[in-house]
């Protein structure tokens, strides 16, 4: 659901009023059908029809205001002022511009923001990445740069205009996640990492990146909705895939992939990911849906990809239907638990629902993934069961770990 290569296919609409999830479109300018050609004297005579029209307006307006202008000329005394003669003093730009503006976030954060160029095998790309050190650690989004995984290219462009070759650290394809180093430098400027644990819904936020290649595009909005179950790569994607997303309704294009979403005070919350498109063909583009990654999540995957080169994700150790709610009042079904893991040491048993996690209501399978998702390999947990004989208790979990397979 962001940007990113001129692989990815777009699906028909599904029913009912709920937009398609997707994953960003493919690379590139849409091409637009031309209208076929009038003959040329219909052409010149719409066109002399349309000046003659132009000519009466101007014409009469201009006589109008010059009266007005010839009045006052002569009433005061003065000559005709001019524009292009002052400026206002108080338009110029300053350096001290408001604290918690977006004129201040966008100079604080812009130099800390790269234009991805992609090129793989067959197929080539663009997005966007965050600066995470001086020496050149950038984190983006795994969508941006798969297509030359396999061996291909990545070029870091700079605020500055310099083009940098960049080799790839890791990747955590789960969480749509992956590390680069850019070449031979060592005067970036890092961003300044926030939490989005305290989120609120409402808040303001500026989203950043390259958006159809135009580097450098500042967008505004808040942040719409917390804790959105979302599937990164598209409809029909599977479970692995699914982000535990922060809503934003700041636009967010193909291109804006892996950029940051930051908050008024500079610092970055959460990694743009995806957005929802209602188009069914083409090149999809903003209807204020849009999707990051929490920042929480994005910078404790980041620290492992770039000291281990892999990455960890907690584990329930269970199987349940992805999507839709088992029913009317919500909750996942558990499918399956997996021998000595996590869900099994705990007591529960296949057939029963999972309605909460901590303080959050689950409806359906997706959600808990994306719930158990939002949690650090290790931690403790609550979980609220009920269906076929759960009753309605509450277990304590202790979530398991495994490896982020890094892809192909």
């Amino acid at each position: 659901m962001t940007d990113e290569t001129s692989r990815s296919q777009q699906q028909g609409q599904p029913t009912g009023y709920a937009p398609r999830w997707q994953q960003g479109a493919p690379y590139g300018w849409q091409q637009q059908q031309q209208p076929p050609p009038r003959p040329a004297d219909e052409r010149r005579g719409r066109l002399l029809a349309g000046v003659a029209a132009v000519a009466l307006l101007v014409g009469g307006t201009a006589g109008a205001v010059g009266g007005v202008i010839g009045a006052d000329v002569t009433e005061n005394g003065a000559g005709p002022v001019s524009a292009l003669d002052q400026q206002d003093p108080q338009a110029r730009q300053s350096a001290n511009l408001p604290a918690g503006s977006v004129e201040q976030v966008a100079q604080r954060v812009l130099p800390s923001v790269v234009q991805l160029q992609v090129r793989g095998a067959q197929l080539a790309g663009e997005g966007s990445g965050v600066v995470l050190s001086s020496d050149g650690t950038i984190l983006t989004n795994n969508h941006v740069i798969d297509v030359a995984a396999g061996g291909g290219e990545i070029t870091a462009v700079l605020q500055d205009g310099r083009q940098v070759a960049t080799s790839i650290v890791g990747r955590a394809p789960n969480f749509d996640l992956a590390v680069l180093r850019a070449q031979g430098v060592d005067d970036l400027t890092p961003v300044r990492l926030g939490s989005s644990d305290d989120l609120v819904v409402g808040q303001q936020v500026v989203a950043i990146g390259s958006p159809l290649g135009l580097s450098g595009t500042v967008t505004t909005g808040i942040v719409s909705a917390l804790d959105r179950p979302v599937r990164a790569g598209g409809e029909g994607s599977g479970q692995d895939t699914v982000l535990n997303a922060v809503q934003t309704d700041a636009a967010i294009n193909p291109g804006n992939s892996g950029g940051p979403l930051v908050d008024m005070r500079g610092t970055v919350i959460g990694i743009n990911s995806a957005i929802a498109s209602t188009s069914t063909g083409g090149q999809p583009g903003s209807i204020g849906l849009g999707f990051a990654i929490p920042i929480t999540q994005a910078a404790r995957v980041a620290n492992e990809l770039v000291t281990d080169g892999v990455a960890t994700q907690p584990v329930l150790g269970v199987t349940t239907p992805g999507g839709e709610a088992v029913s009317e009042s919500g909750g996942a079904r558990v499918n399956e638990v997996v021998p000595g893991g996590a869900a099994d040491a705990a007591g529960i048993r296949p057939g029963e629902v999972i309605t909460r996690v901590d303080d959050r209501v689950i409806e359906s399978g997706d959600a808990l993934v994306a719930a158990i998702r939002s949690y650090p390999p290790g931690s403790q947990i609550e979980i609220t069961l009920g269906g076929q004989g759960g009753g309605g208790r509450t277990v304590s979990v202790t979530l398991g770990s495994q490896r982020v397979p890094p892809g192909r």
